[in-house]
């Protein structure tokens, strides 16, 4: 069975960090190009990194560039989001999707075929 697991969320203060992982069960992480996602409350899914399955390509959310980064380790067959420099606006449920190519329309959601099951992450002081 394929299947997704997030872990890493939590709370963090204004200026923290935290590390997400997303690890799959039934496949290989570097088989598959990995998407990392956000939700709020009232607000749609939206893009916060995503990475080709061969890592050879990575996008970023505007809202996140510079302050986040997504990368993977073989080894541990495991696609983690490093997340600094976090801010209330950061506030969400995280999810991790999986999708065996890659293009331009790995920003959107309705493309990836696996989910996992999100792991919430509070920023407040």
């Amino acid at each position: 069975q394929v299947q997704l697991a997030e872990s890493g969320g939590g709370d963090a203060q204004p200026g923290g960090s935290l590390r997400l992982s997303c690890v799959p069960s039934g496949f290989g992480s570097s088989d598959y190009s990995t998407g990392w996602f956000r939700q709020s409350p009232g607000k749609e899914r939206e893009l916060v990194a995503a990475i080709k399955y061969d890592g050879g390509n990575k996008v970023y959310g505007d809202s996140v560039k510079g302050r986040f980064t997504v990368f993977r380790d073989r080894g541990r067959n495991t696609v983690y989001l490093q997340m600094d420099f976090l801010g209330p606006e950061d506030t969400a449920v995280y999810y991790c999707g999986a999708v065996r190519s890659w293009g331009p329309w790995v920003e959107t959601t309705n493309r990836y075929e696996y989910w996992g099951q999100g792991t919430r992450v509070t920023v407040s002081s």
